[in-house]
């Protein structure tokens, strides 16, 4: 793909056929076999999440993810003022962000949560539900594949506004009241659905903040928070295959 349909695609398509499709890609890779280390920039980081959790062959070592929209979002971000397909995606899910169309094609509705209709999120969503195992049948494979991980990093924005939540970085979202609730303090982390209480019994789950608006990550923070703590390798020891999901 050229680059505009790869811009394309992240405004377009089904999240879980295109997850599909990577699962199958990457289990063909001979280069990869013996697993690889993850960094998912927004709305990435949640899609590796879910190839951890639906596929994870060959499987993921470190998962790092900035920005990304793990809780849900409860609305639909922003667009530059010359990017056509983002005003295109905006246009098209303000006319019903759980609509047939909308919810099996425009990819921001399929982590759209709204928090005053839940209901009718966990009915309507594709996506988001399913990977968050907020269901009611739980996919007990989701929690031991995300468990596996040898660590979990999520990176948060501090001045983070295209993102709503920005705390959804870190599984944070919106009660009924409007009120942030910590991933702590939500049945996702104390029931365990994903293995996420798991990750952080063991050490694995990690929280960190990057300073600064949506996907403004400076060379030396990425280099001192992200590549020496989980990519780096002792000098004889070949490098890790690294592999990267952005918008």
């Amino acid at each position: 793909k050229d680059e505009g349909e790869d811009k394309k695609a992240g405004f377009f398509g089904n999240v879980n056929k295109q997850i599909e499709q990577v699962c199958e890609q990457l289990k063909e890779n001979e280069y990869l076999r013996d697993g690889f280390n993850a960094i998912g920039f927004s709305q990435g980081g949640q899609f590796l999440r879910a190839y951890v959790q639906r596929c994870n062959n060959p499987p993921v070592h470190n998962l790092i993810t900035f920005g990304s929209q793990h809780g849900g979002v409860s609305d639909i971000p922003g667009c530059e003022k010359n990017d056509g397909w983002c005003q295109m995606m905006r246009s098209i899910t303000r006319r019903g962000v759980y609509s047939g169309y909308v919810r099996g094609h425009i990819v921001q509705a399929q982590y759209y949560k709204d928090p005053y209709r839940l209901e009718l999120y966990l009915k309507q969503n594709i996506f988001l539900p399913d990977i968050n195992n907020e269901l009611e049948n739980k996919n007990k494979t989701y929690a031991k594949n995300l468990a596996s991980l040898n660590k979990f990093v999520l990176i948060r924005f501090t001045e983070d506004v295209t993102v709503k939540p920005r705390d959804t970085a870190w599984f944070s979202f919106y009660n009924e009241e409007n009120e942030v609730i910590p991933i702590r303090q939500q049945p996702l982390y104390k029931e365990d659905w994903i293995g996420l209480k798991k990750l952080d019994e063991t050490g694995k789950l990690i929280f960190k903040d990057c300073d600064g608006p949506h996907m403004q990550i400076g060379l030396e923070y990425f280099q001192n928070e992200v590549i020496i703590p989980y990519l780096s390798e002792p000098w004889d020891v070949q490098p890790e295959p690294l592999i990267i999901f952005q918008d």
